[in-house]
């Protein structure tokens, strides 16, 4: 090899080893593991975890987090032992949630005999009060007929589904996903009859309502902190007290607003954004509150309420905290609301320590009430009805005179 040439193959080997460096340095970056299923603009719940360890923890235990699970025998609450694993529509037909040596099924029987039998695939609801479950059918999802009632303690009817007779026809679309999940990937979509049928890839979900979510694409976040760790004011990501009082109430309107006609799915949605960039049907307030379901509504029903109108600064965290597990934690709840309601006098004060007026407004001003959702038990001729906290935050009496007997009973 003369010396030109020798120079030449220097030269190729010096910048083949750049340009390696060159194409190394950008995955050096990002300390991603697997890749997120919603792209390359996505970090994934656990890559938050390093730098919010104490918040990660306390989401982990949160209804958000767990408003939806890959099935098991322990995001599973009802039981599959002999004598509690069968719910009877009559004599003799039943469904009986059956762990075989394959997975759990939900089997349909017609005097003993099987007649149709469908796997858990997953599960709806955070557990507190109650669980409904879906089943894969190629890519298609259907609701079960059997839920679960954390109240009653029972396996119950499916809500809607007939009581007496056994349906796994309910096929289930995108919008539950929208609200029960961070992500589902839809692979097409039609109109059947008055139907929609969406098809899914099982093979791309997240469940629960992860960081994501409501914090919007944190990839480029997470690789700017990483490899800045000095830099403690938060950079690419949306600062939610950035956010207009309509902006913060949109990004939980997203879910707490009811059913909506939506022409882009809110899996799309980002801080700051607009919902009438999604819902082509308007969120209803105003007098029309007091007629809405309990569940769902807590949008227009907080919207609706005296403490809402009068304020020009509350949202839904004026109350909340996301990351915490505190919705039965009336104290801390009641604590907020003395925040701004500082001198308010009770015509019934006298009749009760001053500690039972101030650690609980919620049970008189946002009791429980019961929901259009009702759960059947086996045997019972009158379904359960699903009693949920209104956010039509306001004064009734009839619970007031309800609590004040509750604790003078005491």
């Amino acid at each position: 090899m003369n010396r030109t040439q020798l120079f030449i193959a220097f030269a190729i080997t010096v910048s083949i080893l750049g340009l390696a460096r060159c194409m190394e340095a950008p995955r050096k970056q990002l300390p991603r593991t697997t890749a997120d299923v919603r792209g390359v603009a996505y970090a994934g719940a656990d890559a938050c975890k390093a730098c919010h360890q104490s918040i990660h923890q306390n989401w982990l235990t949160t209804a958000h987090h767990a408003t939806s699970a890959r099935p098991s025998l322990t995001s599973i609450k009802g039981s599959f032992e002999p004598g509690h694993n069968t719910f009877r529509y009559r004599p003799e037909l039943k469904v009986v949630m059956e762990q075989r040596k394959d997975w759990c099924y939900q089997v349909a029987y017609m005097n003993d005999v099987e007649k149709q039998a469908f796997p858990f695939g997953m599960v709806v609801g955070s557990g507190r009060k109650a669980q409904t479950y879906l089943y894969w059918w190629d890519d298609n999802v259907f609701q079960l007929p059997i839920s679960y009632s954390v109240q009653a303690g029972n396996w119950v009817n499916s809500p809607s589904y007939p009581a007496d007779k056994v349906r796994f026809d309910r096929l289930v679309n995108i919008g539950c996903f929208e609200c029960h999940g961070s992500y589902i990937e839809r692979k097409g979509s039609q109109q059947e009859g008055n139907r929609q049928v969406d098809y899914f890839d099982k093979s791309k979900i997240i469940y629960g309502m992860d960081c994501e979510r409501c914090h919007g694409p944190g990839a480029e976040h997470v690789s700017f902190h990483t490899n800045n760790p000095a830099e403690k004011k938060p950079q690419h990501i949306a600062l939610y007290k950035q956010l207009s009082q309509q902006q913060q109430l949109d990004l939980c309107a997203q879910c707490h607003s009811g059913g909506h006609t939506s022409y882009n799915s809110i899996f799309q949605f980002r801080p700051g954004d607009s919902l009438s960039q999604y819902f082509s049907s308007a969120i209803a307030t105003g007098s029309s509150a007091s007629k809405l379901d309990v569940h769902g509504n807590q949008y227009q029903l907080m919207t609706a309420s005296a403490c809402f109108t009068k304020s020009a600064v509350l949202t839904c965290t004026s109350c909340h905290d996301p990351h915490a597990k505190e919705r039965d934690n009336t104290a801390v709840l009641s604590a907020r609301c003395s925040s701004c309601h500082t001198s308010v006098q009770h015509s019934f004060a006298a009749q009760l320590p001053a500690a039972a007026i101030t650690s609980n407004c919620i049970d008189c001003h946002m009791p429980a009430l019961p929901s259009v959702i009702s759960l059947k038990e086996e045997d019972k001729q009158v379904a359960n009805v699903n009693q949920v906290r209104t956010h039509l935050i306001a004064i009734y009496a009839e619970k007031s005179a309800e609590y004040i007997k509750r604790q003078r009973g005491k």
